[in-house]
């Protein structure tokens, strides 16, 4: 295993020169197509920066929530389950702060840049 450079900036880097050096010299549907590309690496890179912290919180609080312990699959499946079956909604206490701080975490990673998003990243917990 090598040190340096890490994954993330091996990623980081190849879209840094596809954006740079080479969408400039293109156009049209190629252009589109590299654009998407480039597109795709940047969410690596986030995901290689940001999912594994959101996850381990996301984790215990659905540990806390569903009072027992499984995979994130899991624990999500569990939530799922006890949504669709009507054991928990909304009003039960923890839920609606948890589905809404998973969204903004994984919209984070996933369109960062979506105006609604940086909007609701920006806003305190008392605000919502």
């Amino acid at each position: 295993m090598q040190d340096e450079p890490t994954p993330t900036e091996l990623v980081q880097a190849v879209a840094d020169f596809l954006r740079n050096d080479i969408a400039p010299l293109i156009s049209g549907h190629q252009a589109f197509k590299l654009r998407v590309g480039i597109n795709a690496l940047d969410l690596v890179v986030r995901q290689l920066m940001q999912a594994s912290a959101a996850e381990a919180v996301e984790l215990a609080r659905l540990k806390e929530l569903l009072g027992k312990h499984g995979t994130l699959l899991d624990l999500n499946r569990a939530l799922a389950e006890q949504i669709a079956s009507g054991t928990v909604d909304l009003a039960t206490p923890g839920v609606r702060e948890h589905l809404w701080q998973t969204t903004l975490d994984k919209l984070a990673v996933d369109q960062p840049n979506y105006a609604s998003y940086k909007r609701e990243a920006g806003r305190g917990r008392d605000d919502a």
